[in-house]
């Protein structure tokens, strides 16, 4: 017969053999702020993506030109500046033989026909991308 100490040793290396390894022991979070750091899969699965096919421009008036209520739109990146500074026209209740000027970084004007995403990529700052509106000539 096996002394109770054999039988002891025997019934917990059959426990330990009936876990397998793959199991894991971890208790499930119970708020964000319980999910470790490191665990990505955890943290991409909390996160919303950002709709990235809208940027946020920020139009301000330049000279004589009146002020817009709302300064920041999100508009599509694909957008060209001539459909910007139409909407801007139509927004301000502009005649149609008015000019409206639009300026990037307070320097240059942008060509219509230049994508809203290529000016983001190149001048744009702090999640947005700022263009400065007048009616007559300011910069360049």
């Amino acid at each position: 017969m096996a002394t109770k100490e054999e039988v002891n040793s025997a019934t917990t290396d059959a426990k330990i053999e009936e876990t397998p390894d793959n199991l894991t022991t971890e208790d499930p979070p119970a708020n964000l702020e319980t999910i470790p750091e490191g665990n990505a899969t955890r943290n991409e699965l909390q996160t919303v993506p950002k709709d990235k096919s809208k940027i946020d421009i920020l139009l301000k008036a330049t000279a004589n030109a009146p002020i817009m209520k709302q300064k920041k739109w999100s508009v599509c990146q694909d957008n060209p500046i001539g459909r910007i500074s139409e909407f801007i026209k139509k927004y301000l209740k502009l005649d149609s033989n008015e000019r409206l000027f639009l300026y990037v970084n307070q320097t240059f004007a942008p060509a219509p026909d230049q994508t809203v995403k290529n000016l983001y990529d190149c001048y744009g700052a702090d999640g947005k991308l700022v263009i400065h509106y007048c009616k007559s000539q300011a910069w360049g």
